[in-house]
């Protein structure tokens, strides 16, 4: 028997500080943070639309600085807990 995937219930919304794109963040560890992505805020995102526009598919593009910076700020303002899969801290 398997146990339920935890991962998907330690998800939250984050907002990028820069553009505002919306994604679903859980942060692991420090070293591991899973963002999942959806279209509108690939849409919306400032750098994926700078890399679309020269003609690189979104779906190559492995992160957002600005993202990265804003989920790093949520960490250390509280907002964001890192929070092992196991339920572990």
């Amino acid at each position: 028997m398997s146990r339920p995937d935890d991962r998907l219930a330690r998800s939250r919304e984050l907002a990028c500080d820069r553009c505002g794109a919306a994604v679903q963040v859980a942060k692991f560890s420090p070293e591991h943070t899973s963002v999942q992505w959806s279209r509108a805020a690939a849409a919306a995102c400032a750098e994926f639309g700078v890399r679309s526009a020269a003609g690189e598919p979104t779906a190559l593009i492995d992160t957002c600085a600005s993202l990265r910076a804003s989920i790093d700020r949520a960490v250390r303002r509280g907002r964001l807990e890192v929070s092992p899969p196991d339920g572990s801290r």
